[in-house]
C-alpha cells in the first residue's frame, strides 16, 4: 500500500512539474515610482487587462518596479531570467533602464520587448525588439509637419540620456535633408526642476520651432520654462509626451503645441479605412472603461500591443518547444521575427531578422493641443 501511494505521489507530482513547465512567464520591469512613474503606471493598468492564457498555456505576470532607475531595471531583469525562469521580458518604459535590461536579457537568450524607443550598438538587438516607434519614424512625422508650417530653423532642448540623445541624432539629418537647421541645442537631467538658463539660451538663438524631448509629466515643466522667457515661435514634442500629463500640468503654456503620436491615443479621430481603427477603439475603450474617461495613454497602447505580439508569435512558438525552455525562447524570437504585416493599435508592424523597430514612416500621427485636448492635424 505505502508503495502505490508512493508512486501515486511521484506520479502527481511530476504531473504538476509538467503543468507549471507549460505556463508561460512573463517579466514586466516598469517605472512605477520616479519620474517614470507617469509612463509605468498606466502600463501596469493595462496589463491588468492582459490575457490569462496564450496558445492554450496559462500566463503568469511577474510586474517589478525599476524605480526609473537603470541599475534597478537590471538587477530585476536578472532576477526574472535567473529566478523566475521568464520566456520574455517587457520593459521598462524609460530608454536608459530599457537600455541597461538588453544586456542581461541577450545574455539569457530571452526576448525583450522594449516599451521604449532603446537604441544598443549594431548587432546587440538580436533579442531586442521595440513596440514603441523609433524615433526616425516619429522625426520624419514632425520634419513632415515643420516643413508644411514654413520652418527653417530649429531649436532642441532634450534629455541628456539617451532618449534625448537618440532624438538628436535622428532629427538632425531629417532636418538638413529637408532644407532646414538645428540653430542651438540645450539639454538637461530627467531630475532637473528647471531649465532656466537653457530657455534663455533658445528664446535668444529664437529658432523658427522649438522640438523638446522629454517624457510624461518631465515634458511639461521645460516647456512652460520656454514660453515664460516669452518665446513666440511653434513647440514640438514627441510620442513620449502625448500623455495626458502633459495637457494637465501644462495648462494653458501647451495650447497650440504640435504632439507626434501613434494612433492609439487618438482612436475615434483616425478615419475609418485606417488599419488600427478598429484595435486602437478597443484599446481606448476597455483602457478607459478601467481606469476612466480621458486617461488613455500611448504607454498603456504598447502593453496592448505586446498582448497582440505575444498572441501570434506564442503558438508558434509552441510548435518547436515547451515555454520555460531555451527552445522556446528562440522559438518565440524567430516567430516575432518572421510574424509579418501585424496591425496593432499603434500602427503596422512588420519586425524582420534585420528589422526589430518594424513600424514604416506612414506610422507617425500629429496631434495639435486645442482646448486642452489632443486633435489630429
Amino acid at each position: 500500500m505505502k508503495t502505490v501511494k508512493t508512486l501515486i505521489a511521484v506520479a502527481v507530482t511530476a504531473l504538476a512539474s509538467t503543468t507549471a513547465l507549460a505556463d508561460i512567464n512573463v517579466g514586466v520591469i516598469l517605472s512605477l515610482t520616479g519620474p517614470g512613474s507617469g509612463l509605468g503606471i498606466p502600463m501596469q493598468n493595462q496589463f491588468k487587462l492582459f490575457p490569462q492564457t496564450i496558445g492554450g498555456e496559462k500566463v503568469n505576470l511577474i510586474i517589478l518596479d525599476d524605480a526609473s532607475d537603470p541599475g534597478k531595471g537590471a538587477a530585476n531583469a536578472r532576477r526574472l531570467v535567473t529566478d523566475d525562469k521568464v520566456d520574455v521580458i517587457i520593459g521598462s518604459t524609460l530608454t536608459p533602464v530599457a537600455a541597461a535590461i538588453a544586456p542581461v536579457a541577450a545574455e539569457a537568450k530571452t526576448v525583450q520587448l522594449a516599451a521604449s524607443p532603446v537604441g544598443v550598438p549594431p548587432g546587440a538587438d538580436q533579442w531586442l525588439f521595440r513596440l514603441p516607434q523609433g524615433n526616425d519614424v516619429m522625426g520624419f512625422a514632425v520634419v513632415e509637419h515643420m516643413k508644411k508650417q514654413g520652418i527653417k530653423t530649429i531649436g532642441f532642448l532634450g534629455y541628456t540620456d539617451a532618449y534625448g540623445e537618440l532624438w538628436l541624432k535622428a532629427m538632425t539629418p531629417l532636418a538638413e535633408k529637408a532644407g532646414m537647421k538645428i540653430v542651438a541645442a540645450e539639454r538637461f537631467a530627467r531630475a532637473d526642476t528647471s531649465v532656466t538658463p537653457q530657455a534663455l539660451k533658445l528664446t535668444a538663438a529664437n529658432p523658427d520651432a522649438i522640438l523638446v524631448v522629454a517624457t510624461g509629466s518631465g515634458a511639461a515643466m521645460p516647456h512652460k520654462a520656454i514660453v515664460e522667457r516669452g518665446y513666440k515661435g511653434k513647440i514640438y514634442q514627441t510620442h513620449a509626451a502625448a500623455t495626458p500629463d502633459l495637457v494637465r500640468i501644462g495648462g494653458k503654456d501647451v495650447e497650440g503645441s504640435f504632439v507626434v503620436s501613434g494612433p492609439a491615443v487618438i482612436a475615434e479621430q483616425l478615419p475609418d479605412n485606417h488599419p488600427s481603427k478598429k484595435l486602437a477603439m478597443d484599446f481606448v475603450t476597455n483602457y478607459e472603461k478601467l481606469v476612466g474617461p480621458g486617461m488613455r495613454n500611448q504607454f498603456a497602447g504598447h502593453a496592448y500591443d505586446a498582448a497582440i505580439a505575444l498572441n501570434k508569435a506564442v503558438p508558434i512558438a509552441l510548435k518547436t518547444a515547451k515555454p520555460g525552455t531555451p527552445e522556446f525562447r528562440a522559438g518565440l524570437r524567430d516567430a516575432l521575427e518572421t510574424m509579418g504585416r501585424t496591425v496593432f493599435a499603434h500602427g503596422v508592424m512588420n519586425w524582420t531578422k534585420d528589422d526589430h523597430w518594424g513600424f514604416t514612416n506612414e506610422t507617425g500621427v500629429m496631434l495639435k493641443v486645442v482646448d486642452g485636448k489632443f486633435k489630429v492635424e
